[in-house]
């Protein structure tokens, strides 16, 4: 079975999410999603307290080895137990979820981009920009609404971590993207990368 691997980054809030999910609903059954957050390393032995403070947008954070041995899995066609995080709790939680092989695999994650093996793994890699302020808009609504977080510690993890990260390791990643969008509703450049992953299934 001929796999496509599809690498959707960008900073927090920029649109990958939406943009993963239009691609999911145009491809269907043939699309297997993985979120690269997922993979943030299991903290077991660190108390609740200092897994606030974690820097979450550093690339070490992630156990992206995992990452890459599951997707070698996937692409020959083994399934896999994808790992499941708790955003709540800070740290890996005890479940897992069965992703099955599919013709199109879509990974998506601030810094899917990042590390050199798993970029070498993508045959399309999609980088989704959005400005700085609708960013953090979406990421402090987000947080609050979705992972039970609270303003003043959405605030101070975006000025402590999540931003001076996006310019040290997210943002330089633009310039290894096959395609870079501006938006996750980005009409255009959907199409383009529709286009271009119906050309490899033929």
């Amino acid at each position: 079975m001929e796999t496509v691997i599809i690498g959707i980054a960008g900073g927090t809030g920029s649109g990958k999410s939406t943009f993963t999910n239009r691609l999911k609903e145009a491809f269907g059954d043939d699309v297997a999603v993985l979120y690269h957050d997922n993979y943030y390393r299991a903290q077991d032995d660190i108390p609740f307290e200092e897994r606030k403070k974690v820097n979450y947008d550093h690339p070490d954070a992630f156990e992206t080895e995992l990452l890459l041995k599951q997707l070698k899995d996937l692409k020959a066609g083994k399934p896999i137990r994808c790992p499941v995080y708790d955003y709540t709790q800070h740290n890996r939680s005890d479940k897992t979820e069965t992703v099955e092989p599919r013709r199109v695999i879509l990974l998506e994650g601030i810094l899917v981009l990042a590390d050199e093996k798993l970029r070498n793994l993508l045959d399309i890699k999609v980088y989704v920009e959005a400005d700085a302020d609708e960013r953090i808009l979406r990421r402090v609504i987000r947080d609050v609404k979705e992972r039970g977080r609270d303003i003043e510690g959405v605030a101070n993890q975006y000025l402590t971590t999540v931003k001076p990260m996006h310019y040290l390791y997210v943002e330089p990643t633009r310039a290894l993207a096959d395609i870079v969008i501006n938006s996750g509703k980005n009409q255009v450049a959907f199409e383009i990368v529709k286009n271009n992953i119906e050309k490899i299934l033929k």
